[in-house]
């Protein structure tokens, strides 16, 4: 079996990393490779026809002339669906679809794949969001570590069962319990303000989990990236174990004991075509250096052990990231951070995209670092997730802080409540 022929047969796949090209139109990238030609030369007219019609059949309002890297990321992947529909396809296999969906964003791609369904198209539907698989799914199969477990029709299992097929054993708690308390302030920021962000004012303590919610493009990763050093702060402080310090870069970050685990691990988080050991010392190579040179036993050392305490499935640590799952590129990440002995750990979207198993993990890890007086700060569109792990929570609209919850306080209602806030936006700053 070739691609070529997987394409003559009915059969698409779309990815979790799209093949769009940004810079063409919606048009161009449905008919790219395949671009309807008149007399040599390329048919545009014809091409932004037949996509409007693709459209109109599809039920989505889009202009076919728009660039692709002017559209959201849900309009991104409907393009990816119409490509495949333009090919005649009958067989879609999606990777992932909704990881990088809003909510809203979710419901418009489910419509997409009902019109689909209609059209008597079979759909194959990767997803750790088992919530989805019982909402869109007639059978689910279950894979662990490359072997097949299980096919079962979803009306006949349990959310619970599922689980326990996923990861081989009985998960009875979702989200661990910070016994650590709160111990003195270790982080306090105090009005920062830029171009995206304005008047944000906290305190981290040690031992917390400080959860901020938010729809997207509340400011969130905003205020993350300034803290880290990766935007600049125009206006207001910070002060870290009561010293005031601003960040210039993401190495003085680094250098203040502030870790960022980036919402986009691919991109942000990892250089892919590197090894697993490269990864993980990537911040720290000066610290692994004797005269200027590299001490090699003491770098494969320090891999080694995190990637036995991180229980990253890897062959060996020369393995090259790109080649891991989600999860394991995610742990990755969080060696990378966790061996520069940062005292103030930001999580990002922590478990976007991976599986149930890994997300345990993740969970009994942040909860193991409150306990050993690390500050944790973690972003999620997660509700249950920042609902399960916070300790407190700062909800975030339109670039401001615009709510405060305790534990004893918080509901999906009321952070929705506080998240849906109309206050006036954030000025434009030179």
């Amino acid at each position: 079996m070739t691609p070529k022929l997987s394409m003559d047969l009915g059969i698409s796949v779309i990815y979790q990393e799209f093949s769009l090209i940004p810079y063409l139109t919606v048009a161009e990238n449905i008919f790219y490779g395949r671009e309807i030609q008149k007399y040599g030369i390329r048919n545009i007219k014809e091409m932004n026809q037949r996509a409007e019609e693709l459209c109109k059949e599809m039920g989505v309002d889009l202009d076919v002339k728009t660039k692709v890297c002017e559209l959201g990321v849900a309009y991104q992947q409907i393009v990816e669906i119409m490509k495949a529909v333009s090919k005649n396809a009958r067989f879609i296999i999606m990777d992932e679809p909704t990881a990088p969906l809003t909510i809203n964003e979710t419901k418009i791609f489910f419509d997409i794949i009902e019109k689909l369904r209609e059209k008597r198209v079979t759909i194959i539907f990767i997803s750790h969001r088992l919530e989805e698989v019982f909402e869109l799914c007639d059978r689910v199969t279950v894979f662990c570590d490359g072997r097949y477990i299980v096919t079962k029709d979803v009306k006949d299992v349990t959310k619970q069962q599922l689980i326990s097929y996923m990861v081989g054993r009985e998960l009875t708690e979702s989200y661990p319990v910070n016994i650590a308390g709160k111990g003195e302030v270790l982080l306090e920021a105090d009005h920062l303000t830029n171009k995206r962000i304005k008047e944000i004012s906290f305190q981290l303590r040690k031992g917390e989990i400080l959860g901020f919610g938010g729809l997207v493009g509340a400011g969130r990763t905003e205020v993350a990236r300034a803290i880290y050093g990766a935007d600049r702060i125009l206006s207001g402080r910070l002060k870290k174990n009561g010293e005031t310090f601003c960040p210039a870069n993401p190495r003085d970050g680094l250098k203040h004991g502030i870790g960022l685990i980036p919402e986009d691990r691919k991109r942000q988080g990892l250089i892919l075509g590197m090894s697993v050991k490269e990864n993980t010392v990537f911040s720290i190579y000066d610290k692994c250096t004797n005269t200027g040179v590299i001490q090699k036993s003491k770098v494969e050392s320090l891999v080694d052990d995190y990637i036995k305490e991180l229980k990253i499935k890897t062959p060996n640590r020369e393995q090259i990231a790109k080649n891991l799952s989600g999860g394991n590129q995610q742990k990755i990440v969080l060696a990378k951070m966790l061996a520069t002995n940062c005292d103030v750990l930001i999580f990002d979207e922590p478990t976007r995209g991976i599986d149930v198993g890994a997300k345990q993990e993740i969970y009994a890890l942040m909860t193991e670092l409150a306990k050993q007086g690390k500050g944790i700060i973690m972003i999620s569109s997660e509700m249950p997730e920042l609902i399960g792990m916070s300790d407190r929570i700062l909800v975030m609209s339109h670039g401001k802080i615009v709510g405060e919850l305790e534990r004893t306080e918080y509901t999906q209602e009321r952070i929705l409540e506080f998240a849906s806030t109309e206050k006036e936006g954030v000025e434009e700053h030179e």
